[in-house]
C-alpha cells in the first residue's frame, strides 16, 4: 500500500491553460521549468515541488489524483480544486 507520495504541481486558472501545458509537457518541455514560469502557487519557484505527503493533507481531488499516479514521472490530467487547475507530477513514493 502506498503510504506517502512526493509530488510537484503546476497551478493555473483555467482548464484550457492546464490542457495546453500538459501538451507542452508531452511534447518534451520540462515540467519544473513550466512551473517556475507560469504556476500561481508559491511552490512554482521550486519547480512546483510539494515534498512528501500522506493522505488527508491535501484537498481531496488533488490528493486522489496524486495517489492514483502509477510511475515516477507520471503527470496527471488537469485536476480542478477550489484553488484552480493543477497538473501533478509524481516524483516520489513511500510504500508501507
Amino acid at each position: 500500500m502506498r503510504n506517502e507520495v512526493r509530488a510537484s504541481h503546476i497551478l493555473v486558472k483555467t482548464r484550457e491553460e492546464a490542457e495546453n501545458l500538459l501538451q507542452e509537457i508531452k511534447d518534451g518541455k520540462d515540467f519544473g521549468e513550466i512551473a517556475k514560469t507560469v504556476s500561481m502557487c508559491p511552490s512554482g519557484r521550486d519547480g512546483g515541488d510539494l515534498g512528501f505527503f500522506r493522505r488527508g493533507v491535501m484537498v481531496k481531488p488533488f490528493e486522489d489524483a496524486a495517489f492514483e499516479l502509477k510511475e515516477m514521472g507520471d503527470v496527471s490530467n488537469p485536476v480542478e480544486t477550489q484553488f484552480g487547475w493543477h497538473l501533478i507530477k509524481l516524483t516520489g513514493i513511500i510504500d508501507a
